[in-house]
């Protein structure tokens, strides 16, 4: 499905490390970075160790760390890539989230059972006060898919979104859904250029 990720326009194709329904092993991941040279790999982890997400993160040609754990500051500032941090809305402030060495920040629905990828939308409206606050740059996801992406978009203005259960069919990607979702965010994008 990466290479439906990368024909149908994505920027961004995310290999979860982390323990979830998703999860994906090294051998194989190398091998997806290997067919789709070209689209940049983000790398999931959640509170793992520091050497072992240097060590993938080498071994399978990450371009960025996308952290759902409770990763510190000095753990984010080691790593030698940029860096995408997820956050829980209402959980913070935009000062905190401001000053956090991160590249960027990802606004996650999140469920009490896992760190991310539970495809729960969050309250977007409520958060609109404090999106406008944030300074780094912004992805959103969080139970987007093709019908209510434009709406996030719209409300929230992100530099990016972040889609996983959207896009799948019976838990598995599905390349009509991917085309769609996408085409619909480009139009979006479109919208506002």
């Amino acid at each position: 499905m990466a290479e439906a990720a990368q024909a149908s326009g994505a920027d961004w194709i995310g290999f979860v490390f982390a323990n979830s329904q998703r999860r994906i092993d090294k051998a194989n991941a190398r091998e997806i970075s290997r067919q789709v040279p070209d689209i940049s790999k983000v790398g999931v982890f959640v509170n793992a160790p520091l050497a072992e997400v240097q060590e993938i993160a080498s071994q399978c040609k990450l371009d960025y760390i996308q952290l759902h754990g409770e990763e510190s500051a000095d753990y984010c500032r080691t790593l030698q890539l940029p860096v995408i941090k997820a956050i829980k809305p209402g959980a913070f402030s935009a000062e905190e989230v401001n000053a956090f060495p991160a590249q960027w920040l990802l606004v996650d629905g999140f469920s009490e059972q896992q760190f991310g990828g539970a495809g729960v939308p969050f309250a977007w409206t409520e958060f609109q006060q404090i999106r406008q606050q944030i300074t780094k740059p912004l992805l959103v996801a969080g139970g987007l898919h093709a019908d209510n992406v434009e709406e996030a978009m719209r409300l929230l203005a992100p530099d990016g979104v972040d889609v996983s259960s959207g896009v799948e069919v019976n838990g598995t990607k599905n390349a009509v859904k991917i085309r769609e979702f996408i085409s619909t965010v480009r139009r979006e994008e479109e919208r506002y250029a």
